[in-house]
């Protein structure tokens, strides 16, 4: 994809109807993931569910970490052809998330934690798929790379306000109407993505490499699934040489902190006494000026110092935000001190997500996107999904020997730790780009 001069954009630009689309749908990609993630935890302890047991049913995400194991049909098998390869994978998971969140309101709690988990299970499987499709869909759209940064800016804008709305209007909503209905209003606000599936264009360019590819090499000859399961990777480590594996393993590291210490977090805030309209409240107000902040902060920032430095300064930031968590132990329900910390939390988190976000998508190749970026999704996400599910295990231990309180404390400075190894990977990496950027520019 090729650079355009660096220019600023007008108001115009951010209204056109391909960002439009893009902020519909990153809206529904954002929808679904605290919602059988963190928000899930709420619900569960509300019903006085054991730490132990949130951090289990957690896994139900590792879903969103397995997607280069199905990556490959979407890059290569449609799933309602007559909408595209892109649109017609996007509906199918949208409509699956809302039949699949409609199903966790009718189950409950009462229904026995089995049955919810099975359904959330299907909203997370559905919701991996959506976002596999919507990466690819949101790469292949674009011009140049100044357009595929305005589409990802959108993407992670929209994110940001469906997961502020899953992390505050839904505690607002579960304390005056229940949770149930809540669930049953989210699964409705799936139209807005489905709505901005039906108004996409489908991305002309890669519906012809697909096209090519299944008339040259179809999936059910040798050649072509070797092409859609192995052509990826081999496709990735041949762009990047041995680089490859230091960068798949700074991905994996990246947002451990957060993921680690995700399903604790709002069983926390309950423990201290915030209240559902307190938390609600805060995170639709500051939480969301200060995911806006962090969002443009990132992009202002990337231009100056580059994208892997950006990157580095994203994992210091996001480490700093998850110890600030510790402070509350402190200040227990008073809102001023909750709201600064969830206000730096939040602007350090979507500081650190769209830098990740923007930097696995410049990684990825014509042909291969799906499946390329899904891939480097599950790097970054699969060894926090699958961590995370042994933090209630981790606090239950410390509470024995230093109280519930000071337990939540050691837990989350300890996931901050978690961010070190991070930032010397990506460290290397930009002292390994500045040498390659070096040797080609010295006179031979």
């Amino acid at each position: 994809m090729t650079r355009s001069p660096r220019r600023r954009y007008q108001l115009r630009e951010y209204l056109n109807p391909k960002v439009l689309v893009m902020l519909a749908l990153g809206f529904s990609s954002g929808l679904p993931f605290l919602l059988v993630g963190n928000t899930f935890g709420f619900w569960l302890r509300d019903a006085h569910t054991s730490l132990k047991a949130i951090g289990f049913i957690s896994w139900v995400g590792i879903a969103y970490s397995l997607q280069f194991a199905w990556a490959p049909l979407i890059d290569r098998v449609p799933a309602l052809k007559f909408l595209g390869q892109r649109r017609g994978w996007l509906l199918a998971s949208q409509m699956a998330i809302a039949l699949g969140l409609f199903a966790m309101a009718f189950l409950g709690t009462g229904h026995g934690l089995t049955a919810l988990g099975i359904a959330a299970l299907v909203v997370a499987f559905a919701a991996a798929t959506q976002d596999i499709a919507l990466a690819a869909w949101r790469i292949e759209i674009a011009k140049d790379a100044d357009e595929l940064g305005l589409l990802t800016a959108a993407n992670t804008l929209a994110y940001r306000v469906a997961m502020i709305c899953t992390d505050s209007l839904l505690l607002v909503s579960a304390q005056h109407l229940g949770w149930p209905t809540s669930y049953v209003l989210c699964g409705a606000a799936m139209a807005i993505g489905i709505a901005g599936t039906l108004l996409a264009a489908e991305p002309a360019t890669a519906d012809a490499v697909a096209a090519r590819k299944l008339k040259e090499e179809p999936l059910w000859s040798v050649r072509g699934f070797l092409d859609a399961v192995a052509g990826p990777f081999i496709a990735f480590f041949k762009a990047h040489g041995a680089m490859a594996l230091v960068m798949l393993l700074a991905i994996a590291l990246y947002r451990l902190p957060d993921f680690v210490r995700g399903p604790m977090i709002n069983p926390f805030f309950h423990d201290i006494g915030m209240s559902k309209d307190m938390i609600g409240l805060s995170r639709a107000t500051m939480g969301l000026a200060s995911s806006f902040l962090g969002i443009a902060a990132a992009g202002l920032v990337s231009l100056r110092l580059g994208l892997i430095r950006t990157l580095i300064l994203g994992a210091v930031l996001q480490a700093l935000g998850v110890a600030a968590n510790a402070l509350l132990i402190y200040t227990g329900p008073s809102l001023g001190p909750f709201m600064a910390v969830m206000g730096f939390d939040d602007f350090s988190l979507s500081f650190a997500g769209i830098s990740l976000v923007a930097y696995m998508s410049s990684l990825t190749s014509l042909g291969y996107v799906a499946t390329q970026y899904a891939l480097l999704s599950s790097a970054y996400a699969l060894a926090g999904k699958f961590l995370k599910g042994f933090s209630g295990v981790i606090v239950d231990g410390l509470t024995a020997q230093f109280g519930l309180m000071n337990a939540y404390a050691l837990f989350f400075i300890g996931c901050a730790s978690i961010a070190i190894p991070s930032v010397l990977l990506f460290a290397l990496l930009a002292r390994t780009h500045k040498l390659q950027a070096d040797l080609s520019v010295k006179p031979a």
